[in-house]
């Protein structure tokens, strides 16, 4: 028998405009604002403005980007907190042809300096708040942007340091600008730089297919219906907000902005606003648990809280949910588009005591509803890893929620894609219903007489001490062991706790051969995003 190619499904029916369009984000923001013109779209402060006017605003900044020679794949960079400006720019620029490249705004200038060279961006969009570091960025980095500013009314402050005021840019545009979706939807739309421990950034480049994929994702795996209230808690320049922006687009929603992250904001926010959906790393919603009783009172609405970052204890989860607030976990990295894995919650797991689904809920989860593949496996063999959740293997990922790759970085990015998948470089179990749990980054791991202890599984006991406002464990080298856990901690205000009276608590609740050997009090060191920095941890641990 022979095979044809051309089955009768294949013959005469192709591709065409009728058909078929390039995936893009872009078209949630032309169905918003032609669907819902009047809904509110954007909040900041007293500044409030509808989907109509925001729609008008991304074209006339694509326009006005054109027109001051931006073109096809140059890329626009923003140093700026969650502003308006930057949520507009989420559509503006790629309307242009461009690439977005939302910078972290807590890295000093020769970082910023580095990405400004190594994007060779055209424009640079900077809030007055960060004049003087990103003035500092252009002359280190040898290059000519055009400098637009944001002159934000609501910030005193800081010098205007560019060409012209952003909204003056923008009034130079056309609000009938004919604005093109890609040609190709595995053209760049953003350009992301991880936040490196050690060495240079890299340039994590996302692609417009993926970012529709993970913006709708992040709606069906959150269950965020039509017109969430979103809280910009996170920053938009991490992973582009989680893909939030087209996410909000998409839902027709409100896009709440939000200066800096202070527990007091947040919940005047909440309550002023009708806030129902927010994102934040576990030290966001550590430091809402911690806030005053009187902060937390008034909210008569359900919020829905998305976590990830480092793994979050189970603790500070139980304490959110014993709020009233519904937490959801995820967990991704800036080359998945941020959350490609979520803890996809069982009806049946709602009667369990708040500890026991606190302690589900900790877990790392299954692939999001967009995302093809996830597994657990050996990194030398790519093999499975049993789902006994106690074999210790790699998490690896493929699919549309993951990076185009590296930019200008060819050996890094095959070596990342190797064997057909993304290496992750994070440790977790399998759990028999195929939920998986994240045990450590594969050099933050403790190997301590052969065995191996996981420096979160350890945090997340001392997390459920009453005095543990902040934890981080590390290896520390010993004559005996190789290595035993050695436990940084910043207890709460006015609180006085003892070494001993910890590692007791440890030894409590755990193997004894878990437990920290060592308690070092004081505050922890953290990343541009609020990562704890356990290489420099590790060697305050070994020099004492």
């Amino acid at each position: 028998m022979t095979h044809n190619n051309h089955t009768p499904y294949s013959m005469g029916l192709e591709k065409n405009s009728a058909n078929y369009a390039a995936l893009s984000p872009l078209s949630f923001i032309e169905r918003a604002a032609a669907v819902y013109p009047e809904r509110t779209a954007v909040i900041h402060q007293d500044t409030t403005r509808n989907w109509a006017q925001t729609y008008q605003r991304t074209r006339q900044l694509a326009s006005a980007l054109v027109k001051a020679g931006v073109g096809e794949g140059d890329t626009v960079s923003v140093v700026a907190p969650n502003l308006p400006e930057v949520f507009e720019a989420h559509f503006g620029v790629p309307m242009a042809g461009a690439v977005l490249n939302a910078i972290n705004i807590r890295l000093d200038a020769e970082a910023i300096a580095f990405i400004l060279q190594h994007a060779e961006s055209k424009v640079v969009i900077v809030d007055r708040e960060f004049s003087e570091v990103v003035s500092k960025a252009v002359k280190m980095a040898g290059t000519s942007p055009l400098v637009i500013d944001i002159d934000d009314p609501y910030y005193e402050g800081g010098e205007l340091i560019g060409a012209m005021d952003y909204e003056a840019f923008i009034a130079s545009g056309d609000a009938d600008y004919a604005w093109q979706q890609p040609k190709d939807e595995w053209d760049a739309i953003t350009l992301n730089y991880t936040s490196g421990t050690t060495g240079n950034p890299k340039g994590v480049v996302y692609h417009h297919r993926g970012a529709y994929l993970n913006a709708v994702s992040n709606i069906v795996s959150w269950h965020m219906g039509a017109h969430p209230v979103y809280l910009w808690t996170l920053p938009m320049f991490h992973c582009n907000g989680w893909c939030f922006p087209w996410s909000i687009a998409a839902a027709a929603g409100v896009s709440v902005s939000l200066r800096h992250v202070k527990a007091d904001d947040i919940y005047a926010a909440i309550k002023e606003n009708g806030v129902d959906h927010f994102c934040g790393a576990p030290i966001v919603l550590n430091m809402l648990n911690n806030s005053p009783d009187e902060m937390k009172q008034g909210i008569n609405h359900q919020v829905k809280v998305m976590t990830a970052g480092a793994a979050p204890p189970a603790a500070v989860i139980q304490g959110m949910e014993e709020m009233g607030f519904e937490v959801t976990h995820v967990y991704g990295l800036t080359e998945t588009y941020g959350p490609s894995v979520v803890c996809a919650w069982h009806d049946e797991w709602s009667d369990k005591p708040l500890e026991e689904k606190a302690r589900l809920k900790a877990r790392q989860g299954v692939k999001a509803p967009m995302q093809e593949g996830l597994m657990v496996a050996d990194p030398e063999t790519m093999e499975p890893v049993p789902q006994d959740g106690k074999t210790i293997g790699e998490i690896f990922m493929r699919g549309n929620l993951v990076m185009k790759g590296y930019l200008k970085n060819p050996s890094t990015t095959d070596e990342s894609f190797a064997g057909g998948w993304f290496h992750s470089g994070d440790l977790a179990v399998w759990h028999q219903d195929g939920y998986i749990e994240i045990k450590d980054r594969s050099k933050d791991i403790i190997i301590s007489g052969g065995e191996n202890i996981s420096s979160i599984e350890v945090e997340d006991v001392l997390y459920r001490h009453n005095a543990v406002m902040e934890a981080a464990v590390v290896a520390k080298a010993d004559e005996k062991w190789g290595e035993v856990p050695c436990a940084f901690i910043k207890v709460k205000e006015g609180v006085d706790v003892a070494e001993q009276e910890i590692i007791d608590f440890c030894r409590d609740n755990m193997a004894h051969f878990k437990a920290p050997k060592k308690i070092v009090f004081g505050d922890l060191p953290k990343t541009s995003t609020g990562k704890i920095q356990k290489f420099l941890l590790r060697n305050q641990a070994n020099e004492s």
